[in-house]
C-alpha cells in the first residue's frame, strides 16, 4: 500500500489499516511497525492498540500483546473485539480462569456465538487441567 499523500501518512487509520494487511500477508514485524505509527499519530487509538496486541500474539511476544488489549480495554471499555482478543491469549498461555474473565466481558458486551463457543471451550480445559491436579 502507499501513501497517497502527505495526509494519509499523518492518519493513525492509515497505519491500521496497513499494518492489517501487513498482518494477512503474515509479514507481524513490518505490521508492528505501522500499528506503533498509528499509536504515535493518536495514543486514544484502542483499534491500534488491539492490532498491535494482535501482531504481537503473533509473534509469541505474549506480555507485550497483552498490555496491547489492556491498552485497547482502557481506552475504550466496551471494546468487545479485544476483550476477546485478549482472551484468546489468555487461553494461549493457559491463564484459563483470566481467559473465561475476558470471554464473559466480551459476551457481556456482545453475544457473538464466537465468543460463547470460544468460552464454552476454555471452561472445558480449565475442567479438565483442575480435575487433573486433583488426581
Amino acid at each position: 500500500m502507499m501513501v497517497n499523500s502527505k495526509q494519509d501518512s499523518q492518519s493513525p487509520k492509515y497505519w491500521d489499516s496497513l499494518g492489517c494487511t501487513l498482518c494477512q500477508e503474515q509479514q507481524y514485524g513490518e505490521a508492528l511497525a505501522a500499528f506503533e505509527r498509528a499509536i504515535e499519530l493518536d495514543r486514544n487509538y484502542s483499534k491500534a492498540w488491539n492490532n498491535r496486541g494482535n501482531a504481537l500474539s503473533a509473534m509469541k511476544r505474549f506480555a507485550e500483546a497483552l498490555n496491547s488489549y489492556d491498552k485497547a480495554v482502557a481506552i475504550q471499555p466496551e471494546y468487545h473485539q479485544a476483550w476477546f482478543n485478549r482472551g484468546l491469549l489468555l487461553a494461549e498461555i493457559e491463564a484459563y480462569g483470566n481467559a473465561l474473565a475476558s470471554y464473559q466481558r466480551a459476551i457481556a458486551i456482545f453475544a457473538d456465538p464466537c465468543y460463547l463457543h470460544a468460552k464454552e471451550k476454555i471452561w472445558l480445559k480449565k475442567q479438565l487441567v483442575a480435575s487433573k491436579a486433583i488426581a
